[in-house]
């Protein structure tokens, strides 16, 4: 178990990280825990997370969304306004 306090935590950020990749890492606030640093792959597996972020980030199934199709009175008409432009 890594144990750091709060002051180097802020003064070498990187290093906590990257010994949170092997193992959690304790913060301590005055000598008593206050926070955990570890990596996401440990989290997931603690939290029994399956999904990967991709997973999360994807669209939804498409077949439950409603589209309005209908046309709104504010499109304009292409061929109005390449005509206005010959002349």
């Amino acid at each position: 178990m890594t144990t750091i306090s709060s002051r180097d935590f802020n003064q070498d950020v990187g290093k906590a990280k990257r010994l949170a990749r092997h193992e959690p890492v304790f913060i301590t606030d005055r000598g008593r825990p206050s926070h955990v640093l570890m990596s996401f792959e440990a989290f997931r597996q603690i939290s029994g997370q399956t999904e990967s972020i991709i997973d999360l980030l994807a669209m939804p199934d498409t077949s439950e969304l409603e589209l309005d199709t209908t046309p709104s009175d504010s499109s304009w008409d292409r061929t109005e306004t390449l005509d206005e432009g010959v002349g």
